[in-house]
């Protein structure tokens, strides 16, 4: 009997067109004689559609109207047919959203109402990830170094002489490099603060860490994780701007990845035990990717921790765990048999 996987893809974040894309990547290597899918989009506006699958351009341009029913005894959508709702009863769901009202816990409570199964973290463990700021606080009390960095509110004025440059300006709880800059003199401080804000009332200033930007791509629950090969982000100037490419799928014109990563074999193992033990001590479950410098002195910092990372076919996540042995068609079956109860895994 095939496991009735619902699929949640678009959203209402500046990452939809991510979302769309990792979901295209979903769909061509989904093991279907495993999965019954059900392709649930959302979009832009919020609106969801059961519909045939995520098109190159999927905005609700297809698929009826569907809500996920907050009543656990449906398991599933309601769907409107006729005039009439008719429900769809789902064992799992593998939510494909990234950014706000994907990777935030918004989505994961709604699910947790629902009782249906679902892939990746929690509500608490998706929340403090999406939170840069609190994401630093629970790794500093895990004995993880993390940047230097402030919180800015909305309205707070910022004395630029004060900074030590070059710093980061980002959104404190957007996905992506959406709004974030590098400033190196003070005068760029305030454009920068601007753009950030476009994303969030809540800015962090981060001081700039000299090192190595490098990866790692974790799986499992609890004492089992598995990763994936560590990656290393070679860059020829400015700062890696993931999904800020016209196109992405044909290379930046700043950056290439490196896998496996080309550092020390120590360095490898201590970037690898740093994320598993920030994935735990983060509450992750499922899946995430952990990002991370790794300085010339072999120190690893927290750059930010990503709970449902990009599966675009030009993204970190599946490239690393393909380096390890582990193609797409596997790491899904892996993450879903995760959120099943025992019996159905």
């Amino acid at each position: 009997m095939k496991t009735r996987l619902g699929i949640l893809f678009g959203g209402a974040s500046e990452e939809h067109p991510v979302s769309v894309k990792s979901a295209r990547e979903i769909a061509a290597n989904l093991d279907y004689g495993r999965y019954e899918p059900f392709w649930i989009g959302i979009t832009k506006t919020g609106a969801w559609r059961l519909c045939n699958g995520p098109s190159p351009d999927w905005d609700g341009d297809d698929g009826r109207p569907a809500v996920l029913s907050p009543d656990p005894s449906i398991h599933g959508l309601l769907v409107l047919a006729q005039g009439r709702y008719e429900t769809v009863r789902l064992d799992v769901v593998l939510p494909v959203l990234h950014g706000r009202f994907g990777e935030d816990g918004a989505m994961q409570g709604l699910l947790d109402l629902s009782g249906i199964p679902y892939v990746g973290c929690d509500v608490q463990s998706s929340a403090v990830c999406m939170d840069k700021s609190l994401a630093y606080a629970v790794a500093r009390s895990a004995g993880v170094a993390t940047p230097e960095f402030q919180v800015v509110s909305r309205d707070e004025d910022v004395d630029a002489d004060s900074l030590t440059y070059p710093v980061f300006v980002k959104p404190a709880r957007s996905g992506s490099s959406f709004g974030v800059s590098k400033v190196a003199y003070p005068a760029d401080l305030p454009e920068a603060l601007a753009a950030a804000r476009q994303y969030d009332s809540k800015v962090l200033i981060e001081q700039a860490v000299a090192g190595h930007e490098v990866g790692c791509a974790v799986a499992g629950n609890g004492a089992e994780l598995i990763t994936g090969e560590v990656d290393r982000i070679d860059l020829s100037h400015g700062f890696f701007r993931i999904h800020q490419e016209s196109a992405p799928e044909s290379g930046s014109e700043n950056s290439a990845f490196v896998v496996p990563a080309d550092i020390p074999a120590e360095s490898r193992v201590r970037v690898t035990e740093t994320a598993k033990a920030l994935y735990r001590a983060l509450g992750c479950r499922g899946l995430a990717r952990v990002d991370l410098f790794l300085t010339d002195d072999g120190t690893v910092v927290l750059n930010e921790v990503n709970t449902f990372p990009g599966m675009t076919s030009y993204s970190r996540y599946p490239r690393m765990m393909a380096a390890a042995g582990m193609p797409l068609t596997e790491v899904i079956d892996r993450i879903v048999a995760l959120a099943l109860p025992g019996d159905r895994r």
